[in-house]
């Protein structure tokens, strides 16, 4: 090859000797491109938006208690739907993957319709209205299918839209329901703990019934008015006696009857006995010596015959025994007053020591059932919430899938991707001829000008024989002027069919081409 290319003239020359090398290897790659992009399967896609939308009640009136992120839940209900199940049922429903059946595993095919399902979130930049900033949420999606069919790749984006859909509604109701089941089991376990509580709470009153924290006060004025009761009854009981004591002085000084003058004595010394035993003990000498006078006076009495003791008859006497009988007998009802009101006293006492002991029993018995009653008022509040949430859910009032763009009858498939397949293989044409026509000319070490030659034998050229055209030279060249012809007329069809997949699909161009071949 000549290796001193300086003009473009030397590029044409060398383009018009490997022109065959160039077109042929162009021609046939285009021409293989043009085969695939006609002759591969036609696959059509069918799109399903749908918009996810807020709830209609405000928040501040029902919350509601699906709580998870779209995004979450939306993987979620993915999953669901794609389950094999589903896909299966899918399947089976409109006879997918006939030609595949006999050659891959129901798994393989499974596997496929996963791939050819598309799944795309559309998100944007919203208000959070917590904390008032942007950020990133998810407002949408779309669910798309490919297929061979149109009208089969249509009908499965619906129903792949209906399911979600449907699996959006059957999640947050089993959420809320779930949630409500779940309050309401923890508040009936909460209640029984509150009747166990109540229960043990009476059993501790009937038993300190006395001695409970509200009755302290009550016990201690009881108390107080019991001593004080007390205190009086002694004042009184004092007074009695010493009515007792002046009575019996009194009756003492007074004759019972019109007796002797021994019997008037022993009075007498009767009187005065009572005057010192009230003063003193009976170890004192006179009321020692005043009981042995007594003593033998009423001997002497005996001995005389005469009753020491016989029926008063004086009016003075008896009334003054009527009253000492009286104030007996009062004396004896305040001392047993007095017993009774000591053991009142004695009880009430009781009472106030065991109080604290008692309150503090009752207090960490009644704290316990404070709390368990909050706690149960506090489920009993979300039970009643959930139970609205899920009513809002079975409404559909909550946040909820709407489809704003249904699937639609796809016009054109979307792959293969004609116009791509053909510029590729132009563009591999061109350049593989080019290549193998670089390869040849680098490969040719043919002398072609008087410079090439004087430069490769050092020698200076004299003369130069003009090229001599023969008759089959001449039939040569227009042979190849034919080839040339039907190449460019190839390349220029190339042409036609990468512009009109650019700007139709490519069935309305092969139906104009079958009838222009047919006219």
């Amino acid at each position: 090859m000549d290796q001193n290319i300086k003009t473009f003239r030397d590029f044409t020359e060398i383009v018009q000797r490997r022109k065959w090398s160039i077109v042929i290897p162009a021609a046939c790659i285009c021409l293989i491109a043009a085969f695939a992009a006609l002759l591969l399967p036609r696959t059509y896609k069918s799109t399903s938006t749908i918009l996810i939308e807020e709830q209609e009640i405000p928040r501040e009136y029902v919350t509601a208690t699906v709580t998870s992120f779209a995004e979450q839940r939306l993987q979620s209900i993915n999953q669901r739907v794609m389950s094999a199940t589903n896909l299966l049922e899918v399947i089976n429903r409109f006879a997918l993957y006939q030609d595949l059946k006999d050659k891959w595993t129901t798994e393989e095919i499974i596997d496929k319709m996963r791939k050819d399902i598309d799944f795309e979130t559309i998100s944007a930049d919203v208000v959070n209205p917590r904390t008032g900033q942007p950020t990133a949420a998810t407002i949408a999606f779309s669910l798309s299918y490919k297929g061979k069919s149109p009208a089969t790749v249509q009908q499965i984006a619906n129903v792949l839209a209906s399911l979600y859909l449907e699996e959006n509604l059957k999640v947050r109701e089993e959420q809320s329901s779930g949630t409500t089941k779940f309050l309401e089991n923890e508040m009936n376990s909460v209640q029984k703990s509150l009747e166990e509580i109540d229960g043990r709470l009476s059993a501790f009153k009937q038993k300190n019934l006395n001695s409970l924290p509200e009755l302290s006060q009550t016990n201690m004025q009881e108390f107080d008015r019991t001593d004080q009761s007390i205190e009086q009854m002694n004042d009184r009981l004092r007074t009695l006696k010493q009515q007792e004591g002046y009575l019996q002085t009194q009756l003492a000084s007074i004759p019972s009857d019109s007796a002797t003058s021994g019997k008037a004595r022993l009075q007498e010394l009767r009187v005065q006995l009572v005057e010192l035993r009230n003063r003193y003990s009976d170890e004192y000498p006179d009321v020692k010596k005043i009981t042995s006078d007594i003593a033998t006076l009423e001997k002497q009495l005996r001995v005389s015959g005469r009753e020491t003791i016989s029926k008063p008859d004086n009016p003075a006497y008896v009334t003054l025994s009527s009253q000492l009988i009286s104030i007996q007998s009062e004396i004896d009802s305040a001392k047993r007053q007095i017993a009774m009101l000591e053991q009142k006293r004695i009880a009430y006492r009781g009472r106030i020591e065991a109080s604290p002991q008692v309150e503090e029993g009752y207090r960490v018995i009644l704290s316990e059932r404070n709390n368990t009653q909050a706690k149960y008022d506090d489920l009993m509040k979300k039970y009643m919430e959930a139970k609205v949430a899920h009513g809002l859910e079975k409404e559909q009032m909550g946040e909820r899938f709407t489809i704003i763009d249904s699937a639609r009858l796809p016009e054109k498939p979307v792959s293969p991707n004609v116009p791509a397949i053909l510029l590729i293989g132009l563009i591999l044409g061109i350049g593989s001829g080019a290549g193998i026509a670089s390869l040849r000319e680098f490969g040719d070490t043919t002398v072609r000008t008087t410079e090439a030659l004087s430069r490769v034998t050092g020698f200076p050229v004299l003369a130069g024989i003009p090229e001599i055209v023969t008759w089959q030279q001449i039939d040569h060249s227009k042979s190849r002027r034919t080839n040339l012809i039907v190449g460019a007329i190839v390349l220029l069809i190339l042409a036609v069919l990468i512009f009109h997949f650019f700007i139709m699909d490519l069935d309305i161009f092969m139906a104009k081409l079958m009838r222009w071949m047919a006219k």
